[in-house]
């Protein structure tokens, strides 16, 4: 989209250079046998959109990623310090305009032609830094401002904070919705467009199993908007100088300064190293396990067999698995095991024990 503005201002630009000095130029130019439609101004705007077009269509480009790179600065900069910096800059073009009025009553070519310019530009960096550097001072000046000053600052904070920006795999995997249901997530949950294509993209797979997954996000996004209190936003803009989702909710992350709500592993190790905060859903689970520890005593229910030999497998109702020793012989039992020791790896919790009836055998 941008890039399509920045192709129109080209366009505008070239055809009112073109409608005002062709016409003029091609009468100084003074070609006997001119036709009279050459000096039209009409054909001089088209004439001269087209060679300005021509002339920057290879810097198009360039001209896009300058105009990102200077929007995401300024969307990062504190109001407060652009405020003072824009105002200091002011007050020192208005003192750079007197000094210079002052100075063309004096008739020295040199002082009236260049020294302007000089001042201009040496009173305008001065006042932005001024401004800028002396920013808290300034807001001292004015009565009940640093309470202003902070509330503003924890209200920034306060909004900034409470910004989740949704991926594509935790929309899917749905615990996002029983979460959101029970009040441990706060402020606004942001859904990028670009994410709910691809949601689109995979509920319309000709594979069945995506096509389900794809349906199954759609419907925890509707659950979400219309049946939780939780406030939802959608995110409209879109990176198009990115190709992948995960590369585009990094960069809307840092935009926003706000939160990566994902359950995918690639996509936090990402964030973690572009220092983008993450919420990790799967963290988030293992973190509320109930904690065991070695000696505890626990009804399980034997459903298999091990690796090792003589292993029994069991599991828990949040799916912790348990490693039974000795308990191959008690598979489809519900028997009393000691926790002998707990396992944390990357993929969960992993617990050992053994059947209660060998221990007081022993």
């Amino acid at each position: 989209m941008l890039r399509k503005i920045v192709q129109l201002v080209i366009l505008f630009i070239g055809g009112t250079v073109g409608y005002l000095f062709i016409p003029d130029l091609i009468h100084f130019l003074n070609i006997n046998g001119t036709p009279e439609w050459l000096i039209n101004g009409y054909f001089g705007a088209v004439l001269g959109a087209l060679i300005l077009y021509l002339s920057l269509y290879l810097f198009v480009d360039n001209i896009v990623s300058f105009i990102r790179l200077a929007e995401d600065t300024l969307v990062k900069f504190p109001v407060t310090d652009l405020l003072f910096g824009t105002v200091g800059l002011v007050i020192g073009l208005m003192l750079a305009f007197l000094i210079t009025v002052a100075l063309n009553s004096v008739e020295i070519p040199i002082l009236s032609s260049v020294l302007p310019l000089i001042l201009t530009l040496f009173f305008g960096y001065l006042g932005f830094q001024v401004g800028y550097q002396k920013r808290d001072e300034l807001m001292g000046l004015f009565p009940g401002s640093k309470n202003t000053k902070k509330s503003a600052e924890e209200a920034e904070e306060e909004v900034h904070g409470k910004l989740k920006i949704l991926d594509t795999s935790v929309i899917i995997d749905g615990r996002i919705a029983d979460i959101c249901q029970t009040g441990f997530i706060e402020g606004t949950l942001i859904i990028p467009e670009f994410v709910l294509e691809e949601l689109q993209h995979i509920a319309d797979s000709s594979d069945v199993l995506k096509r389900n997954r794809g349906r199954r996000g759609l419907d925890i996004l509707n659950k979400i908007q219309k049946e939780l209190s939780v406030k939802v936003e959608i995110y409209e803009g879109d990176f198009e100088e990115i190709q992948e989702v995960d590369s585009k909710l990094v960069k809307l992350a840092k935009v926003l300064g706000g939160f990566v709500v994902t359950n995918d592993f690639n996509l936090n190790k990402v964030c973690d190293l572009q220092g983008v905060d993450v919420l990790n859903i799967n963290d988030l689970a293992n973190a509320v396990k109930p904690v065991v520890l070695p000696g505890e005593e626990m009804g399980v229910q034997v459903i298999k067999d091990g690796k090792e030999q003589n292993q029994g497998i069991a599991y828990l109702d949040d799916g912790t698995m348990i490693v039974v020793e000795e308990g191959r012989s008690y598979i489809g039992k519900n028997i009393e095991v000691i926790v002998t020791s707990v396992l944390q790896t990357s993929a969960g919790r992993m617990i050992f024990a053994k059947p209660k009836l060998m221990e007081k055998a022993l």
